[in-house]
Parts: structure tokens; sequence; C-alpha cells
């Protein structure tokens, strides 16, 4: 296939279709321009952004991984037509799929790994290029990274194979598998031209043609939540102890903070401000159990005082929290099975914090 390149409708030249040298050119290509991905044919709003390239796991290196502002995420792989039979890429998907799924059970090193490279390319902590990139809240991207988190619980993934060429058995193939399974595989086809300094990529993306929802938990669900409906959806989800301890942290919430607010994501969740240790939500408890300390938040230049961080760090490992040593870079996330046994002695620390000096912000 060729194509007509004109000025001014006058200088018509005629360019034929070229093909991509290598693999990494294709790959740097994507890292540079990701909307050259034409996910808007999945869903009209949809903008990637690459969090990681080379992201590494027991299956070997995802060349990159990215994710949209509803907290879906992708795996993103370059296969030119020339390479071994496209079919494999099925079965490498579902090994990387596998790979990543181990990661939900250390959600923490999976945002750590994100987290350097973001900053190693942005120059940005994770969180920080999540908001900037979306233009969303600290609480949006904490509800956003909480959906990641329960999606590779899930397993629900979308893998996005990029090829410059591509045979009709595949095509069958993937549409194959989005029928029959809970994450999507989609194809895109890159025509590549050039002329003079100037690329022309047409993508022509195969998949969509399956409709289904597959982010039951996607944070695009949003929604107005009030307190009846927190405690209800968090009764519904948790087992019955861990459910009170739940309770009890909030009722002390709403007690004892300035400020209690609520999530608007499809799992409701409550963030609580106490002025004294910091003016922003210290944590966030989701009613899927998960509870997220928003270190990354609260030593930010007018969040709080660094030093009362620090001893609110402190007391949070003496009574059993693994916090990573570049805390104030992350969000850490624990499981119930982490703070509900300590949950007294979680408010304990929440009590002596709440009583020392006032956040810088305050005085």
């Amino acid at each position: 296939m060729s194509i007509i390149i004109s000025k001014n409708g006058a200088n018509a030249v005629k360019v034929e279709k070229s093909e991509f040298e290598k693999e990494d050119y294709l790959q740097q290509y994507i890292y540079e321009n990701p909307e050259s991905i034409p996910l808007y044919e999945i869903k009209e709003d949809i903008r990637l952004l690459i969090l990681a390239r080379e992201f590494p796991t027991n299956s070997g290196p995802i060349d990159a991984i990215g994710v949209d502002k509803y907290g879906d995420l992708y795996v993103v792989e370059t296969k030119l037509f020339r390479n071994a039979d496209k079919r494999t890429v099925v079965a490498q998907a579902l090994d990387y799929g596998a790979a990543l799924w181990k990661h939900a059970r250390d959600f923490n090193e999976f945002t750590a790994i994100l987290n350097n490279s973001t900053q190693k390319y942005f120059k940005l902590g994770l969180n920080e290029k999540i908001e900037e990139f979306f233009g969303i809240t600290p609480d949006e991207t904490a509800e956003l990274l909480e959906t990641v988190k329960r999606n590779l619980d899930d397993g629900v993934l979308r893998f996005v194979v990029l090829m410059d060429k591509m045979d009709d058995r595949l095509r069958d193939l993937i549409l194959y598998v989005n029928q029959n399974s809970q994450f999507d595989i989609y194809a895109v086809e890159f025509e590549y031209y050039k002329h003079d300094t100037f690329e022309i990529i047409i993508p022509k993306i195969f998949g969509t043609e399956v409709k289904k929802d597959i982010s039951v938990s996607s944070s695009s669900s949003r929604r107005t939540w009030n307190e009846t409906e927190l405690l209800a959806q968090a009764k519904e989800l948790l087992a019955p102890g861990v459910f009170a301890n739940f309770k009890k942290i909030y009722d002390y919430s709403k007690t004892n903070a300035s400020e209690v607010r609520l999530g608007s994501g499809a799992k409701c969740s409550f963030s609580p401000i106490f002025p004294s240790i910091s003016n922003r939500s210290l944590f966030s408890l989701y009613t899927s159990g998960r509870m997220g300390i928003n270190f990354h938040w609260i030593v930010h230049p007018d969040g709080g005082n660094r030093e009362q961080v620090q001893s609110f760090k402190e007391k949070l490992e003496h009574v059993g929290f693994d916090i990573p040593a570049n805390y104030t870079e992350v969000r850490p996330g624990y499981d119930p099975e982490v703070w509900s046994p300590d949950t007294d002695k979680f408010l304990e620390i929440l009590r002596s914090e709440n009583n020392a000096k006032p956040a810088r912000g305050d005085q």
C-alpha cells in the first residue's frame, strides 16, 4: 500500500510503506507517543500513561506497563511480523499475566518498582506523576491505585501487542480469547511511512469487537457515598471481626479528626485528617479492607511536620507494619491481616500522635 502526500494541493508525492528496522525503535516510539495506540476505540476518553519500561518479572521483562484514569492496567509488547509465530503472543500474555498476578500479593513491591521508574523518566514519584498526567487529586490517585490493586488481585488485565503486520489466524485467536476470558488482548497494527524528516503511522486496533465490561471494580463507577452506605458496603465485604475493627477506626476518626472524607470509587473509603499530625489525610481505609498510609502526601512541603511523620512511621513499624525505605515517595498499602489484629495499638498511635504538637501548617 502507498499513500500520497502533497502541500497545499500541489507537488504530490507517492510514499511507499516502510518497515520498522528494530523492535526497540518501535518500543521507544511508543514510550514517547503512547497516544498513537488507538485505545479511544475501546473507550473514547482513555489516555494511557506509561509508568515503566522493561518491567521485571520471573517470566522476563515486560516492554512497558501503563495505566489509564480508571485504574485499568495495560501490558504493552512489541512484535515485528518477521519474528516467530505471532500466535505465541497469547501464551506470552498469559505468562506475563500470571507473573503480574503474583505482584498482587506484594503490592508495595509492585508500586515501588513503578515509583523508581517514574522517578527515573519523569523526575516525579508514582503518585505525583499520576496526579499530574490525569489532572486528579491525591485522593482520586489513591482510589486509582486501589483499583489497580483489585484488578491485579482478580487477574483483570489488558494486553496490547504492537505489530507492523498481523495475520488472520492471530486475529481470530484474539477474538476467541476475548470472548472467553476476563482479560482482554488487543493487537495494534502500525502502517509506517517515512517522507523526508516526517514519520506517518496509521494505527489499526483488533480485538475491540468483543464488548464486555471486565473492570467491574473500575474507578469509572464514581458516586457520592454517605456514612450509611460506607458501613453497609464494609459489612457486606469484610469478615465480621475485620468489619468491627474497620468501624472502630472509623468511629475514632469521626470523633477526633477535623474532617473525614469519603471516597468516590466503586469501593468506598474514608480518609481522616488529624491536623496535629498533618493537614492532609493521614491514611485511607477501604471497604475492601485495604489500608493505605499516605506518606507520599503528608511529607509534602505543605503537608505537615516531618518529624511527627517520622514518629508516626516508627510507631507503626513497632506494631508490625512493614514500611519501605523510600516511604516518603510512596503510599504503602496493607491488607486486613496486617492492621486488623492490631487495631487497638493503631488507635493508640493515633491518640498519642494526635496529642502532640500541631502540624506546621497550623502553627
